[in-house]
């Protein structure tokens, strides 16, 4: 949500676990994915399903994510649909890339760091504290 503001110009989707942080930041619409991680594989199937079924009807050109593992879910989708991707490594992770992550940098188009020490080529990158 603190990106919201950076893309008031553009036709923007929003996606999340938490309906009612959505609708705390004015966001009634989003869309809500079941939370999950890679210990709830049923979550996480049905996770993906919800979230091909979101990123194929939106028919997006770009998919950001600051999260974990519903977020990882939409970069996979938006890359398999032909959409650019952009993976935001999480404020709170400053020893490490979680899981995602390290899935993120392999697979999105542009991976970035908010910590300069954890910055390796080709990714992630750091272009300072975006959030």
């Amino acid at each position: 949500m603190l990106l919201a503001p950076a893309l008031d110009a553009c036709d923007v989707r929003f996606a999340t676990t938490d309906a009612a942080m959505a609708v705390r930041h004015g966001k009634e619409g989003a869309a809500i994915l079941p939370d999950c991680n890679q210990n709830t594989p049923v979550s996480a199937a049905k996770c993906s399903f919800v979230a091909m079924f979101l990123v194929f009807r939106s028919r997006l050109d770009i998919v950001i994510s600051t999260g974990a593992a519903p977020g990882f879910l939409c970069i996979l989708w938006g890359r398999i649909t032909g959409a650019r991707t952009l993976w935001i490594d999480s404020i709170a992770n400053a020893e490490d890339l979680l899981m995602c992550g390290k899935l993120s940098k392999r697979l999105a188009h542009e991976c970035l760091t908010q910590w300069e020490h954890l910055s390796k080529e080709p990714q992630p990158k750091f272009r300072g504290a975006i959030l």
